[in-house]
């Protein structure tokens, strides 16, 4: 008899529901005994223990759905090692809850944050096994994480249903799509949209050098302008400075969003009429796309094979096409970002697309 451990964390996306059928199919095809504990959003769930028995029937039909069917919710890696409002130690309470249910082994689904928790649950002795979940597509050690690119096509279609009305009313348009830390989803959806300027964090950016290339297209006959704009997306001018200073500017930011502040100096700038759309959470929700509930699916039962083989500690990644298991301690803690040099960032300038650099 296997006894297994699900739990979803951090912000929610495309495609956990697939992950966590992959998983329980791959288990439950192979003839072995199992008993599925869900533990309610996230790792809360595993601290409050807060959970239920769930069977097959529980896995039919999700496939298709978005969200998660366990909830989510964030609980911060830093607050970990503090204890709660009553006094409660969240890691030991969480390994006793693991204990208390004999169970054999935790699958866990989440991004960077999660991650970090999920090696700590390692290292305190708990059988692991993670699979990495996030739009961003920013986790060290694989190639893709599922609900990317699912979110890759709901910003996208956000881009191409603003080309009708930026070209009819020959305005500027901000798209701001998510990213506070890494640019990957923005960059994806600017390029696939048809974005004429691509904003990310990893890239600081020159308002004066963006106002250029807005005028370089209007130059060649242009009656519009695109920009794709990451949420973390950051002038060269506070690139520069200190976390500490940083922190302190956005103390009286006087905007809802980079994009607005973007939008107001090309504005006062160039005298052209600007207008910001933010797609927001949109970009988290509706069905995965079937790229993404193939890609869940196969992650989920390489999880499945790794609990059978009684393996564990690893994420299951994919890495050059192929499915691979990457040490957890290599993961935890580590971002993917997109380098200024990366050969699709220098393709997407071969082709005109402005990074305001």
């Amino acid at each position: 008899m296997k006894r297994i451990g699900l739990l979803t964390s951090g912000g929610d996306c495309q495609a956990l529901n697939a992950a966590m059928r992959g998983v329980v199919k791959c288990l439950s095809c192979s003839g072995e005994d199992v008993e599925i504990y869900g533990f309610l959003d996230g790792y809360k769930g595993l601290i409050y223990g807060d959970f239920r028995m769930l069977t097959g029937h529980d896995f039919a039909g999700i496939l298709t759905k978005g969200g998660t069917i366990l909830g989510s919710s964030r609980t911060p890696f830093k607050l970990m090692r503090e204890p709660d409002e009553n006094g409660l130690d969240k890691v030991e309470a969480m390994k006793q809850n693991y204990y208390k249910l004999k169970l054999d082994c935790m699958v866990i689904l989440g991004g960077n944050g999660t991650h970090k928790t999920a090696n700590l649950l390692r290292e305190e002795g708990l059988n692991v096994i993670t699979l990495p979940k996030t739009i961003d597509n920013d986790l060290w050690g694989t190639d893709m994480t599922f609900g990317f690119q699912s979110a890759v096509n709901i910003a996208t279609d956000c881009i191409d249903c603003i080309h009708t009305t930026a070209s009819s009313h020959g305005r500027i348009f901000i798209v701001e799509v998510m990213g506070h830390k890494v640019g990957w989803l923005t960059l994806n959806a600017g390029m696939a949209g048809g974005a004429d300027i691509i904003l990310i964090p990893e890239i600081p950016y020159d308002i004066d050098k963006v106002i250029k290339a807005i005028n370089e297209r209007e130059a060649r006959g242009s009656r519009f302008t695109i920009m794709a704009v990451a949420e973390g997306a950051i002038s060269k001018a506070d690139a520069k400075l200190s976390k500490k200073e940083y922190k302190e500017k956005m103390k009286n930011y006087a905007y809802p969003s980079v994009s607005y502040e973007i939008a107001d100096q090309i504005q006062k700038k160039s005298g052209k009429e600007v207008r910001v759309t933010v797609p927001g959470h949109t970009q988290r929700g509706g069905s995965p796309c079937p790229y993404d509930r193939v890609f869940a699916t196969r992650l989920g039962a390489e999880a499945g094979k790794l609990i059978l083989k009684g393996e564990y500690g690893f994420m299951v990644g994919y890495k050059n096409r192929e499915i691979v298991r990457v040490p957890l301690e290599e993961v935890a803690g580590k971002l993917k970002m997109v380098s200024p040099d990366a050969t699709i960032v220098r393709e997407a300038k071969m082709v005109g697309i402005s990074f305001g650099d």
